[in-house]
């Protein structure tokens, strides 16, 4: 059965990944992996980690997949040996020296994505040094995989959610150039989601990148309209959608694909538990062999639905069929998190928990129930009781009880899930 990798960027998410079904997380230590903004785990959290997933019968991946200068290696070796001991089940690296230090400790090894890896060749070589498995670049096309796998036993892993850069696997220097934040260290503030306009050195502004460019033409050979008549307009160019490959998991099978990996940890605990649940589900359906039944057909439309709840910048396929041309203005998530209280305490006869609230509360209002060993829990609320007594309303202020079907503990956060326009 396809493994299914999932991200996470701290305690909360990773304990969300656990319960909604993925067959591995991956995180990053701080200072050494592509995300080096987040809260990321010390060392201290590693051991806490390593035992949560084991003993759900998950595994662990560690990222250390920074470019590697030659300051970073004194600290690197101090580093793998205390991954090593904590029982981590791989490390993702990027960088050959990395590779090395983390087969003296005799690590198992992954090559990350953004080694840029596009051929068989590269694979097999990589195999000799100690490589158990490979993050294809992002850039291949389904056949492209297809081809590779017919030529090599390594692992291979792809994305299939989440979000892309517009950039050769990550591989971009426009946060370096613009405001000395290197995206390969990890410290990308991406420039690429602003909007933008070209303007020549000659004064002359392009509009590129959607419908204005178009629209710009037809206009300006109607009327000889010229540039100035957009000379505000901005459009995202370099901001690409979000990779969605839910409805296209056999597909990925049979191209050799053996590992799903879902982007974001940079990404709230709730976005890591919806996505892992819907691919979960997508690929148990694939496994039991009614991918071409109704009952998939339907849930396919369920499945876009939950995904577009949380964080999104509208669905692409990426590079699998065709070369993207889409961009994507922002956050295009249908709904949004209002905090609405937190749990002070947990009922575990009855399956209750008591909430205090500092939003209106009504019964039938989804609601999502966040904390370390909680994880994320999305649930709609079926009934409320204040003193013993059925209410369909409570107002900010009020402690109230609801039914949960998964054990919550004191302290969680409680966030109503509104519609946008709401």
């Amino acid at each position: 059965m396809v493994e299914l990798l999932s991200p996470a960027g701290d305690i909360t998410a990773l304990n969300s990944a656990i319960k909604n079904g993925a067959d591995s997380v991956y995180i990053g230590i701080q200072g050494y992996n592509m995300r080096a903004t987040v809260s990321n785990f010390s060392i201290q959290d590693l051991k806490y980690a390593v035992k949560q997933c084991h003993d759900s019968g998950v595994k662990l991946y560690v990222c250390t997949n920074t470019i590697m200068k030659e300051r970073d290696l004194i600290e690197l070796r101090n580093l793998m040996p205390l991954i090593k001991s904590s029982g981590v089940d791989a490390v993702i690296v990027s960088d050959l020296g990395a590779l090395n230090i983390a087969r003296e400790n005799n690590l198992n090894v992954h090559m990350s994505v953004q080694a840029n890896l596009s051929n068989s060749e590269a694979l097999n070589v990589l195999q000799e040094l100690g490589v158990s498995r490979v993050v294809l670049s992002r850039e291949m096309t389904l056949k492209e995989i297809k081809e590779i796998a017919d030529n090599t036993k390594m692992d291979i892993e792809v994305f299939v959610h989440g979000s892309m850069c517009v950039a050769i696997s990550g591989r971009c220097f426009l946060s370096s150039h613009l405001y000395n934040k290197s995206a390969n260290c990890g410290e990308c503030l991406q420039p690429c989601r602003k909007d933008w306009k070209i303007v020549s050195e000659d004064g002359e502004e392009f509009i590129i990148g959607n419908e204005l460019e178009s629209n710009f033409q037809e206009q300006k050979s109607e009327y000889e309209h010229t540039s100035e008549d957009f000379k505000n307009e901005k459009t995202h160019i370099l901001s690409t959608k979000d990779l969605c490959m839910v409805d296209h998991i056999p597909e990925l099978i049979d191209a050799g694909v053996e590992a799903f990996k879902i982007e974001g940890r940079a990404k709230p605990a709730d976005y890591v538990s919806t996505v892992t649940r819907v691919y979960k589900d997508a690929i148990n359906i694939n496994e039991s062999g009614n991918w071409n039944s109704e009952e998939r057909q339907i849930k396919t439309h369920k499945w876009k639905l939950e995904l577009k709840k949380v964080f999104n910048r509208g669905f692409d396929t990426g590079f699998f069929f065709k070369i993207p041309n889409e961009t994507s203005s922002s956050n295009q998530a249908t709904c949004i998190k209002k905090d609405s209280g937190m749990v002070v305490n947990y009922y575990q006869k009855v399956n209750a928990a008591e909430i205090r609230l500092w939003e209106d509360l009504e019964v039938g209002d989804e609601i999502i129930i966040q904390g370390k060993t909680t994880g994320s829990i999305t649930l709609k609320v079926g009934s409320m009781q204040v003193n013993g007594e059925n209410i369909l309303k409570a107002s900010k202020g009020q402690n109230v009880a609801i039914f949960v079907e998964e054990k919550v503990r004191p302290n969680d956060n409680v966030y109503k899930r509104l519609k946008k326009d709401e």
